[in-house]
């Protein structure tokens, strides 16, 4: 089996930095555990990958490509096919108030949203911080073990798919024709990351699913315990 562009597909895979051999990023728990880099509140689990859509690095894409499911490989990835290489001109010295007037108190190794830029601080020193904005696996050649867990071909099961890559957990979700129909029930928390991700789900689903044209998003919300009641003042 090949895969094409558009194609959905569901991949475990562990990423080793060439330089020292450590771990960059894994989708596996127990890979990270082992390698002591778990953090509480990570997501782990495959990821969802769309073939031809840049939502995995190029080198990693074209060992995909050629797989077959259950099938697992390790390949070397060059820095030019995967986070590119450094560019010593997004090296950058800022002053400690333009940090502290984003209510941050800057230090080494801090990664920062610069203005929706994500940048590395390299040092901290008599009130100048150097930031350094190539991402931070920019110039490394990167180790992937890869394994192709599964090939999505339900355009509902796509759909839930992208809600996942969105954050979000829909009840059910069902495409007639062009339609596409999602259902959030009550146990959906429907905070602002909520619509934030709803939002972001509802454009993967045009851009990603050019078969479908429509979107129909139903909420259901369940009052709780004591809403809508009035106490008494004694």
């Amino acid at each position: 089996m090949s895969f094409k562009d558009g194609d959905f597909v569901r991949v475990e895979y562990s990423a080793w930095r060439g330089s020292d051999g450590s771990l960059a990023y894994t989708t596996e728990k127990s890979v990270a555990e082992k390698n002591g880099v778990s953090t509480e509140g990570n997501t782990y689990g495959p990821r969802l990958i769309i073939m031809g859509k840049n939502t995995i690095i190029t080198g990693a894409e074209k060992a995909i490509a050629g797989m077959n499911v259950n099938e697992t490989k390790k390949v070397e990835i060059s820095p030019d096919e995967a986070f590119g290489q450094r560019d010593p001109g997004l090296v950058r010295v800022m002053h400690v108030s333009d940090f502290r007037r984003r209510d941050i108190e800057p230090r080494a190794g801090m990664q920062v949203d610069l203005d929706g830029t994500i940048a590395t601080i390299t040092s901290v020193n008599s009130g100048r911080v150097t930031v350094d904005l190539n991402h931070v696996l920019a110039g490394e050649r990167l180790t992937y073990e890869i394994k192709v867990v599964e090939k999505i071909d339900s355009v509902d099961k796509k759909v839930e798919a992208l809600a996942k890559m969105s954050n979000l957990s829909p009840d059910s979700a069902k495409v007639s024709a062009n339609s596409a129909e999602i259902l959030f029930g009550d146990k959906t928390e429907k905070d602002a990351n909520y619509f934030i991700n709803k939002s972001a789900f509802v454009t993967s689903v045009f851009r990603y699913l050019p078969e479908i044209s429509k979107v129909q998003v139903r909420e259901e919300y369940a009052k709780k315990d004591g809403e809508g009641s009035v106490s008494e003042k004694q």
